[in-house]
């Protein structure tokens, strides 16, 4: 069992150990000797698989023959487009030793993803290297087929180009950045009684990360975080949407459900091209009379409660699914109240997913963020921003940041 255990984390990122028990009471262990065929492409299955021990080959029907796709072993995992799409299998998965595999139904994955961005996260990453890897293959079979005089010539079409494309994207680069940079708040509402700090560094040219604290009128603000899929470019462009929609869509009127059930009909509209985009997203309305922060939270990050009453912390869980690239979107409304003294911290997962110089493996991770916040939630909002980045560096040791580190804090005065 801990084995199974350790190929859970693996594979799925850091999980809250309820979610471990949870997989391990419902998930199924099976064995299959080499040779079996595990999946036939063209069939629809409703099952995801983790490897726990052993080989897997996959192949696909190419004209007359088979495509060889590659080799899965242990911590990977297998069936996730069939699962997420609901599409028959796109390949055939052949043990080729004797393998022992985690099975999940689809409906418990759905439900893992839901509630756990880490886990989405962590399937995502997979697909892209399912894909990069069956782009290589295809890429090296043509260039098998070709002759040594094309072969030349194509590779000087494809120097010519790699000088146009980097020329290109190197003024792509500048203008995201320009765009990113510009939907950012250079400032936040001036309300009696709350304060508010933020910071957000791109792990890469540009970031994709969105954080905003909104003037709702009628004593009401609305709290903003949130965080688009994939980098550069393409992220910051469709964040500058997303910011668009929040603007457009957030109202004192408006529940935080019905905005995040607007925004996210408005994405599922507005989304084309041949990469699926999301984000996930964290939105509060906060009545700055009371301190009674209603909110949602779309599969983001679970923002940090910092109690000055008692200087415990907790976590604003309340669950729902990513928006803009699924349909039904499930979100759930809860209340909390920042008391005087009290601090709301929201962030990004290049916070928690910050790993050390020379150990890529282990992460800063959620448990280390809330005893900084701990140790420091009496600070001012800034006071509090400035603690939290100096820990991560001080961790990082060097390291370059796997994703976008943003935070964004709301401190409520003592005595407000």
């Amino acid at each position: 069992m801990t084995a199974v255990r350790e190929v859970l984390e693996l594979a799925l990122g850091e999980l809250p150990e309820e979610e471990l028990d949870f997989l391990l009471d419902i998930a199924a262990v099976r064995t299959y000797p080499a040779g079996t065929v595990i999946c036939h492409e063209g069939e629809r299955e409703h099952t995801f698989y983790i490897i726990v021990q052993g080989e897997v080959a996959f192949t696909k029907r190419m004209g007359e023959g088979e495509q060889f796709l590659g080799v899965k072993t242990r911590g990977e995992f297998f069936g996730e487009f069939g699962v997420l799409d609901r599409a028959p299998r796109a390949a055939n998965v052949l043990a080729l030793t004797d393998c022992t595999l985690i099975e999940i139904h689809e409906d418990t994955l759905d439900a893992i993803l839901t509630r756990n961005p880490s886990a989405t996260r962590a399937i995502l990453r997979g697909i892209t290297r399912s894909v990069r890897d069956t782009d290589r293959l295809t890429i090296a079979e043509l260039q098998l087929k070709n002759t040594e005089l094309a072969r030349t010539l194509e590779n000087l079409k494809a120097a010519q180009a790699e000088l146009l494309r980097r020329e290109r994207m190197k003024r792509d680069l500048e203008i995201a950045a320009a765009v990113h940079q510009s939907i950012l708040p250079t400032a936040f509402p001036q309300i009696p009684g709350y304060e508010f700090a933020s910071i957000a560094r791109p792990a890469r040219e540009v970031g994709g990360d969105l954080y905003d604290v909104v003037d709702l009128g009628q004593n009401q603000v609305g709290i903003v975080m949130a965080d688009a899929s994939g980098k550069s470019v393409q992220a910051a462009i469709y964040m500058a949407v997303v910011r668009a929609l929040f603007l457009s869509q957030t109202s004192f009127w408006a529940s935080p459900a019905e905005t995040a059930h607007r925004i996210h009909n408005l994405l599922m509209r507005v989304a084309t091209g041949p990469v699926d985009m999301f984000v996930t997203a964290f939105y509060g309305k906060l009545d700055t009379f009371s301190g009674e922060l209603c909110y949602v939270r779309a599969g983001h990050d679970r923002p940090l409660h910092f109690h000055a009453a008692d200087g415990q912390v907790t976590l604003l869980d309340a669950p729902g699914r990513f928006l803009g690239l699924l349909p039904d979107l499930v979100v759930q409304e809860q209340i909390v109240t920042l008391q005087p003294g009290d601090c709301l911290v929201c962030y990004s997962d290049g916070v928690t997913d910050a790993v050390q110089s020379g150990n890529g493996e282990t992460m800063y991770g959620l448990d280390r963020l809330v005893q900084t916040v701990a140790q420091n939630g009496q600070a001012s909002a800034k006071e509090l921003v400035n603690a939290v980045v100096k820990d991560i560096d001080a961790f990082r040791n060097g390291a370059e940041l796997p994703d976008d580190l943003t935070l964004l804090v709301v401190r409520r005065l003592p005595g407000a």
